[in-house]
């Protein structure tokens, strides 16, 4: 009998290939001697003129195919890169050209491109190229870039690429009214993805079918598709983009194309040979994405219980260089920063800056951290002025459930209205005050104090927008085998697609699990797609998967009553086969169901030959009906009005050494609504993931760029990441389903939400163990250690 896996923990059909060393990554594909490889020329300055590019020594070297600099492009490839996702707002949005253009903006920009028998030599002739520069003053930091004293764009006046202003009611009033005020200045600084995987791209053209492969480590691999195709010259239906498995992407891997997935295949079109790409580490670090940096201020006013009458917010976004992803990061900070909470009065204004620093796109959270730093730190602040509790405090300025659907009077990042459609907020915090033991907290800090320990605790709470448009589509096929082909257009980075996507499918079809195999990321098999980003997969790949399986399932069915005489609505299908109800006996498979969807000429087999012309059919009737298709498949779409709201709440105990300010975590605890779980297994695989980047976020990571741009720790010598040593051992996890009502699953995002809290909750209880504000994140011990020097 068929189980119903929905909400089941089922294991990962994907981890035995990947345990096993069986992964397949782009730099697994085309292995050979006919392969050439590829390296760049990146720039070693933040910001100078190029004055002449010598390739002169290169060009005789044994070994070197092309080499490739600004003046060799043509056409659109000469163009700048495509700026993603245009907002009014953004006035002096620019972008890097493929090959640096008259001037380099950033340490790691890429100069030329050299093509070689290996990468050794490739890597070698690179060094023999000459570049002569004029320096130019380079902006680094908020600080500078809001100085204006040097520019990054000397067409963008004071280095503001976009300032944008929203707001509901009339805040400066109503602080100015309020019975209490408060003014924050709060800091976050830069980090970055680290996927253990950097960037990387392979390219074949085949010239006998005018036809270019590419295969990419990417988030969107129909974006790139369409990018290559408009740079190259080409029609859609001439480039085909296969993103294989890919070993980490968090946001980095969502910006496109990158100039490697341009050059690459246009180097394999002229030299009719497969060209290769591999990003190394340093690249990774100085000429891929970085995000987070934001300076905030924050005036509020509430009254004498602690109730918001006006939130005003001003903030300062670093987007390094250039802006391919457009406002994306900041507009989520400004609507997101609301969270769980109902201000009455709201605004918010950001400007985002230029700096001579590596380019900004989203990071797993993608400005939702920094929004709720913003939020938390401001309701910590709050109920310490009062002497509140500050569990009290947010619950009192909870949206409630009966509120909903709740409209915050903003517009969201994908142009759409900032409302809710579902939570319970005061069931989430109820559930994690009892999950961290909030109220037994202060007996537990005095017994530590007794024995001369710093022990402190703090919360966070947080509302993410999921699941946003524009769209995602499937495709479900049955084979004549009664295997089930299922094909998805967004990309897979380790999320558990391949199970819990034949989850959904093996239900909807009453098919055996093992029986379904899913694609993902591949143009041949699904050539319309958006992308794997913003907490969005289950919401739009997980809703499309199921229309087009209960398609599938609604021509078995027809299929089936016909061969078996018998009503639709009498049929069920259990474990891949088709029966009357009551009478297992009168029964067919989905094998052959698939096989009677084909009416056939010719029999190929024995199987075949029940669908051919002499076999099946009516005479008076087209082998296929007016309103029919042949083969037993189902194709759908799924397209949201909005997103969906997910949210949740973490809370985290920590320990402060008295003497090193060495931070511990003694207890962490999360509660998450996503609402309905296909698989709880991997949604707290999820939250666990988060987590863990998200204690790197908060005490370790950090890009640390001196006044001349030079990024002081590219390296993992020098950039610290946590070690599962600094991973809490347990992390204790309830969830809420409060499903939603935009998609036919009710679900929410969930991939997102185990980082998004992280430096609001550790800020707080740091701050608790030493009873110093915390306005500046990440922090270390050394960093710990110089304000309680301040403070003493």
């Amino acid at each position: 009998m068929t189980t119903k896996l929905m909400g089941q923990g089922v294991k990962r059909v994907e981890d035995q290939r990947f345990l096993r060393g069986q992964g397949r990554y782009v730099d697994d594909v085309a292995i050979g001697s006919d392969t050439l490889h590829a390296a760049v020329l990146r720039s070693p300055h933040a910001h100078a003129r190029i004055l002449d590019i010598d390739v002169a020594d290169v060009l005789d070297v044994e070994g070197v195919h092309a080499v490739y600099t600004y003046d060799d492009l043509t056409g659109p490839m000469a163009e700048p890169l495509p700026l993603l996702i245009p907002h009014p707002a953004l006035t002096h949005g620019r972008t890097q050209y493929a090959l640096a253009k008259d001037e380099v903006n950033y340490v790691g920009e890429a100069i030329a491109f050299v093509v070689a028998e290996d990468r050794y030599v490739a890597e070698d002739a690179v060094s023999r190229i000459r570049v002569d520069y004029e320096f130019l003053t380079p902006v680094v930091g908020v600080d500078a870039a809001r100085a204006a004293t040097a520019l990054v764009h000397e067409d963008v006046p004071g280095n503001v690429g976009a300032r944008l202003e929203q707001s509901v009611g009339d805040a400066v009033t109503a602080i100015a009214n309020a019975p209490h005020r408060l003014e924050l200045d709060l800091t976050i600084e830069r980090s970055a993805c680290m996927p253990m995987e950097g960037r990387g791209t392979v390219a074949r053209w085949d010239p006998d079918i005018n036809r270019l492969q590419v295969w990419t480590s990417t988030q969107s691999s129909t974006g790139v598709r369409a990018a290559v195709a408009v740079k190259m010259g080409l029609d859609l239906g001439q480039v085909d983009v296969i993103t294989p498995d890919v070993g980490g992407g968090f946001g980095v891997k969502i910006n496109h194309p990158w100039p490697e997935e341009l050059l690459v295949p246009l180097a394999a079109r002229a030299l009719g040979r497969t060209v290769k790409f591999t990003e190394d580490r340093r690249e990774h670090f100085i000429s891929s994405a970085h995000e987070r940096g934001q300076v905030q201020h924050i005036e509020v006013g509430f009254d004498d219980d602690g109730r918001l009458h006006g939130l005003d917010v001003e903030f300062w976004h670093d987007h390094g260089a250039f802006t391919p992803y457009g406002l994306i990061v900041p507009i989520i900070t400004s609507t997101q920063l609301l969270g769980p909470y109902k201000p009455q009065n709201y605004r918010v204004v950001f400007e985002s800056l230029y700096t001579n620093t590596v380019m900004v796109t989203p990071y797993r959270g993608a400005g939702r951290p920094q929004g709720c730093f913003a939020m938390e730190r401001t309701m910590d602040a709050i109920a310490a002025y009062l002497g509140k509790d500050r569990a009290d405090v947010r619950a009192l300025n909870f949206i409630q459930p009966d509120e909903f659907p709740y409209d915050q009077g903003l517009i969201f990042q994908d142009g759409r209205e900032l409302e809710y459609d579902s939570g319970d907020y005061p069931a989430s915090l109820e559930k994690l005050k009892e999950l961290v033991g909030w109220d037994e907290f202060p007996a537990f800090k005095a017994e530590m104090a007794a024995q001369g320990r710093q022990v402190g605790i703090g919360l966070a709470c947080y509302v993410e927008g999921t699941g946003v448009g524009p769209y995602e589509g499937a495709h479900v096929h049955v084979e004549t085998s009664g295997k089930v082909k299922v094909a998805t257009g967004l990309t897979t980075q380790g999320q558990g697609h391949a199970t819990v996507f034949a989850q959904l499918v093996a239900d909807e079809l009453g098919v055996k699990f093992e029986d379904v195999e899913v694609v993902t990321g591949d143009t041949r098999r699904m050539p319309y797609a958006v992308g794997t980003f913003a907490s969005r997969a289950a919401v739009m790949s997980g809703s499309a998967i199921h229309l087009a399986a209960k398609r599938t399932r609604e021509k078995v069915l027809k299929i089936a009553a016909e061969a078996l005489e018998a009503d639709e609505n009498d049929l069920e299908i259990v474990d891949g086969v088709v029966s009357v109800k009551g009478s297992p006996g009168n029964s067919i498979d989905l094998g052959t169901v698939s096989v009677l969807s084909n009416p056939l000429r010719y029999a190929f087999d024995e199987k075949s030959r029940a669908a051919t012309q002499f076999s099946i059919g009516d005479p008076g009737k087209p082998p296929v009906a007016e309103d029919e298709e042949p083969g037993l498949e189902g194709k759908d779409f799924y397209s949201p009005e909005r997103a969906t709201f997910a949210s949740g709440m973490h809370a985290v105990i920590v320990e402060t050494d008295p003497l090193t300010a060495e931070i511990t975590i003694l207890k962490y605890a999360v509660v998450h609504d996503c609402g309905h779980l296909i698989n709880p297994m991997i949604v707290e695989g999820q939250i666990h993931g988060g987590v863990a980047q998200g204690v790197g976020g908060a005490l370790y990571e950090r890009m640390a760029y001196d006044e001349s741009g030079q990024l002081l720790n590219a390296s993992f010598m020098d950039f610290l990441m946590p070690y599962v040593t600094e991973i809490p051992d347990g992390i204790d996890i309830d969830h809420l389903e409060t499903p939603s009502p935009l998609n036919p699953l009710g679900i929410k995002g969930a991939g997102e939400a185990g980082v998004i809290p992280s430096a609001a909750v550790f800020a707080a209880a740091i701050e608790d163990a030493e009873g110093l504000t915390i306005t500046a994140m990440p922090i270390s011990p050394s960093e710990l250690y110089t304000l309680r020097q301040e403070h003493s």
